[in-house]
């Protein structure tokens, strides 16, 4: 008997998939502070180990890639979750680059407030009476986070909250896309992801002048690279079939997991602390996500 026959193991799969792969996020910001500092951009050590994952991608699933499974009338939500996807990774990893890793993270997961915009427009979920109070609650502890008392209005005070607030919107509208996609597998979807975040990487490095050949790396910072992208591939495919089999605001919540590793492993690795009313804004959007649950009518 299959292990997915079972109703109550099927419905904890995909949530102990969306932990795993919130526990690589939280974690995941490390390495890549690790490679910045041995002298390796983040654009990158992005197109890189995204690449990577993707390569492992074609080894492991290459009989997913072919032209009719792609290219099947839902072609275009492939590209999309790509494009977004691309865009996601590469303000979600130059944000915690640039920024505080919990300001970023927090404002990254204002995700369930756009996720109610991008759930209806998409998947035609209407919003309950719960949806309204995570919409005032999200923008409440958003409001509490980025005020500074000389100025009027609260807005992002760095690039790396700038980057966590992007990075959030395009990952909201990147689970509704791959909950809306269900006529391609998840290893099509999770490629489609690897290869959005490669590219978009690259077309950086293009853009910012970078060049892999200037660069000196030693066999460590070669194998710290190649091990981030064995563990983005492999969030990939856990997140995707986390994603794939899970409402899109019950996954932005399960999701919150990443908070709380990240948070740990931030003091203890880089001693970074969060003042009063950065904690009490951070609540305020923590508790918005777990109203979220609700905030969908039936």
């Amino acid at each position: 008997m299959s292990i997915l026959s079972n109703e109550p193991q099927h419905k904890i799969i995909p949530i102990l998939a969306l932990l795993c792969g919130a526990t690589i996020w939280g974690l995941v910001w490390y390495p890549y502070r690790l490679m910045e500092h041995a002298g390796v951009p983040g654009e990158i050590s992005t197109g890189i180990t995204y690449f990577v994952a993707f390569l492992l991608g074609l080894t492991f699933f290459h009989k997913s890639v072919r032209p009719a499974l792609i290219f099947n009338g839902q072609g275009h939500l492939l590209f999309y979750i790509c494009f977004f996807a691309g865009w996601t990774n590469i303000a979600y990893i130059f944000g915690i680059l640039l920024g505080e890793i919990m300001r970023v993270l927090l404002l990254f997961y204002l995700a369930p407030l756009w996720t109610i915009f991008f759930s209806w427009l998409l998947l035609n979920e209407k919003l309950s009476k719960y949806g309204y109070f995570v919409i005032a609650l999200s923008l409440t502890g958003a409001t509490t986070m980025l005020w500074q008392p000389h100025h009027n209005f609260p807005l992002p005070s760095s690039s790396g909250d700038w980057l966590g607030l992007l990075g959030g919107i395009t990952f909201a509208l990147v689970n509704v896309l791959v909950r809306k996609d269900q006529s391609h597998s998840i290893e099509v979807k999770s490629m489609a992801i690897c290869l959005g975040a490669a590219l978009v990487g690259f077309g950086c490095m293009l853009v910012m002048g970078s060049s892999l050949t200037s660069l000196e790396m030693s066999d460590n910072t070669w194998f710290l690279l190649l091990g981030v992208g064995l563990a983005m591939f492999m969030m990939s495919m856990v997140l995707q079939y986390g994603l794939t089999h899970t409402p899109a605001n019950q996954a932005i919540v399960i999701l919150l997991f990443e908070l709380f590793v990240a948070a740990i492993a931030a003091y203890f690795l880089v001693n970074e602390a969060m003042s009063l009313m950065e904690w009490l804004g951070g609540i305020m959007i923590i508790s918005a996500s777990l109203f979220s649950t609700k905030m969908n009518r039936h």
